[in-house]
């Protein structure tokens, strides 16, 4: 078979080869309707690319680490980047490529292109995986086009499809993948028709925006909005936006300009155009038997088809796996700038201002009716930001990825995740929590009296340094046997910290870690690897990428300061409570409020797991646990297994923390620790990101740690391969 088809070819080869997506186009451009000039790489040419690369088996490797289905998101996504590096670094075979690049420079010369994924499977009638496999648009160039076809296939193996790999019937020995070569409209207006409102089977819908139609399926730009009779074609209503801006193709792929004051209110489509796309759509339903979710554009007054797909009902169901919201957090460049300027500006200032007046409420002058009132208004107070949290700081974290992704395309470095260099020492604010309690063990290291009244349980009064240094730690960061969102009591006072900080200090001070890469070095290989239009984006990017490493962190702090106002309030409540001298009315007033009766949870983080005999017997025979490699270096120590948060002050010095996941709130005994083990998380997880600070081995991904690793165990932790082992007199 020829490595590149014309669209005339593309049913003779059949979907096997071309993919759902590329069929259609030629059945669409079969009956006359006008599409973009269109090629496709076919099936077979990736088959070929795999074998004489023996790509496939190293794929299979990675994605057989672990058992699938006690992988997380951030494991799935670590993944997704390791196989997506190895296509970005394996060059098509010359014999394949000599040919590609002739056929390209044949059909499109210098003209910009999209490349699309066509999977065999894609936009057929029994299942939709929109958005799941990668396109990308103004593509220019025989070069940088064969890197995106080796993108698209990559992404038969994305985060996303990886996620639905069961519905997808995702197999490496039997999926395949199509190419689509489209040439790039220069769109005037652009937008989708869905010929079936998923709200009302008797209605169909348009979108329309300015530009090319990325900004509309990104979510950028927001849609002009029609909705019409599915059968008639009358438009029943019309939704109109604020129109600001529009898309178009510039050196980074795609850019956003302000729209002209007239386009500001003028809708993109007049009345009869709109008609004209429901009757285009309505014929698309007739010739595939279905109505159709189409993609469309108008360059100069011209109604051109970019695709089209059967609308099914035979989608993604989700039950409790929030796949579904997972792929939510997919953001893009546009989005995450928007979406950094509201979190830095307004909702971090917001929370400190919260959490300081807060702060600042003296309970002892209250009644116990207002003592009532604040602990109900702290609950829905910490309840909202608890879904700002998970809504707006969780999605932000898609920047660290975004960096990656944008840092891998350019740089192409052997290592997936040498970006991760470039965002560490950006000033977390845990980091500086960390600091604090150094400052804190290091007085107690030149005061020997202070130490011998700490052992002895006694803590100074109000005016000694060492006090007011700790009463600051306290308001600022809280106790810290407290979990945030864990929905976990925890005990008050300075115990527990004054435990942690006598811990402190029997070891030395932490040198600031400086072994790994030059990191001069890599940001300035980053920056050369972009042409001169598009240094700006590639700053812009980093920039982001260290926003959201900071953020990842730090924004769990935030909100365990205003956790720890209303644990103050409950506190009081309970002590109240408990008062055997309380009158009646108020006990009862009291006992009403839910926080104060609540039954605190199991802690979260504790998870037993039946292991079978196969397992067992393995782990006795060999001692050895394979994960994934989170931060580089070889240690050895004791394990130390955190079943809850209360575990993590009796860590001592040199100590493995082994546990399912570190809580953001937990990394405070990161100093203490000689490495990290984690059963769940890649490398953007919390204790994978301390651990690289301090220079620590980390492994995430390791399956059953908790099962196997016993407290105690003596264990050898090599964060380069990936491997722990462990050494102890059972046989």
């Amino acid at each position: 078979m020829k490595p590149v088809l014309e669209i005339e070819d593309f049913i003779n080869a059949g979907i096997d080869q071309v993919g759902g997506k590329a069929l259609c186009l030629a059945k669409i451009h079969e009956q006359g309707f006008i599409v973009p000039k269109t090629i496709c790489i076919p099936c077979q040419i990736y088959e070929t690319y795999l074998k004489q690369t023996r790509l496939k088996n190293t794929i299979l490797l990675e994605i057989n680490r672990k058992p699938f289905k006690h992988m997380r998101w951030e494991e799935i996504w670590d993944i997704s980047l390791r196989i997506r590096n190895l296509f970005l670094t394996t060059p098509i075979p010359p014999n394949i490529q000599k040919d590609l690049f002739s056929l390209i420079v044949e059909s499109f010369g210098d003209h910009p292109v999209a490349v699309r994924s066509s999977a065999p499977g894609e936009d057929n009638a029994a299942s939709s995986f929109a958005g799941l496999h990668d396109s990308f648009l103004n593509i220019i160039g025989a070069d940088n086009i064969v890197k995106h076809i080796r993108l698209v296939w990559a992404s038969l193996y994305s985060d996303a499809a990886l996620l639905y790999r069961k519905e997808l019937g995702l197999d490496i020995h039997t999926s395949q993948m199509a190419v689509v070569l489209q040439e790039l409209i220069p769109s005037d207006r652009s937008g989708i028709f869905f010929g079936l409102n998923p709200s009302n089977s008797n209605e169909s819908v348009i979108e329309s925006v300015y530009g090319l139609n990325q900004a509309l399926v990104d979510g950028d730009v927001e849609p002009d909005r029609w909705i019409l009779s599915q059968s008639s074609g009358k438009i029943l209503n019309h939704i109109e936006p604020v129109r600001k801006q529009y898309a178009y193709p510039n050196a980074q792929g795609v850019g956003f300009a302000d729209l002209s004051e007239r386009k500001n209110q003028t809708p993109p489509l007049d009345d009869q155009e709109v008609f004209q796309i429901w009757e285009t759509g309505r014929k698309m339903e007739a010739l595939f038997g279905r109505p159709q979710d189409m993609e469309w554009t108008f360059c100069n007054d011209q109604l051109i088809i970019l695709q089209s797909r059967p609308i099914t009902s035979v989608g993604f169901k989700d039950s409790d796996d929030k796949r579904s919201w997972y792929l939510t957090l997919h953001r893009s460049y546009e989005n995450l700038k928007k979406l950094y300027v509201k979190i830095e500006h307004h909702l971090i200032p917001q929370m400190i201002d919260e959490a300081t007046r807060l702060g600042q409420i003296n309970f002892q002058t209250m009644t116990t009716k207002l003592l009532c009132q604040e602990i109900e208004q702290r609950q829905t107070l910490y309840d909202h930001w608890v879904k700002v949290y998970w809504a707006e700081f969780i999605p932000f974290a898609h920047g660290i990825r975004l960096f990656g992704q944008v840092y891998n395309d350019a740089v192409t470095p052997d290592d997936p995740y040498e970006f991760m260099a470039l965002l560490e020492n950006t000033g977390l604010k845990s980091m500086a929590r960390n600091h604090l309690l150094e400052k804190l063990a290091q007085m107690i290291r030149c005061n020997m009296g202070l130490k011998t009244m700490l052992d002895d349980d006694m803590i100074p009064e109000m005016d000694h340094p060492f006090r007011r240094l700790l009463d600051k730690f306290v308001e600022e960061f809280g106790d810290l046997s407290c979990t945030t969102g864990s929905g976990n009591e925890c005990q008050h006072g300075n115990n527990g910290i004054i435990r942690l900080l006598i811990e402190f200090a029997k070891q030395p001070p932490r040198q600031k870690h400086t072994d790994g890469p030059d990191v001069k070095r890599l940001q300035e290989n980053y920056m050369d690897s972009f042409p001169a239009p598009k240094k700006k984006f590639a700053a812009d990017v980093l920039h982001l990428g260290r926003e959201s490493y900071r953020l990842r962190d730090d924004d769990n702090i935030h909100l365990g300061r205003i956790e720890a106002r209303l644990i103050e309030s409950v506190w009081e409540g309970q002590s109240r409570l408990s008062d055997p001298l309380i009158d009646t009315d108020e006990q009862k007033m009291l006992a009403q409020i839910p926080a104060l009766s609540r039954v605190p949870d199991e802690p979260s983080i504790s998870i037993e797991l039946t292991l079978s005999d196969k397992t067992s017997k393995r782990w006795f025979k060999s001692r050895q646990i394979v994960g994934h490699p989170a931060g580089p270096g070889i240690a050895t120590g004791k394990a130390k297994r955190i079943q809850n948060p209360q575990d993590l002050l009796d860590f001592k010095q040199g100590d493995v923390l082994v546990c399912s996941g570190v809580d953001p709130n937990m990394t405070f005994v990161i100093p203490l620790a000689s490495a990290v083990v984690e059963e769940r998380g890649g490398m953007l997880i919390h204790g994978a990101i301390i651990a690289r600070e301090y220079g620590l081995p980390c492994i995430t991904g390791a399956s059953q740690a908790m099962q196997l690793i016993k407290n105690g165990d003596q264990i050898t932790v090599d964060g380069y391969l990936g491997i722990i082992t462990c050494k102890t007199d059972e046989l």
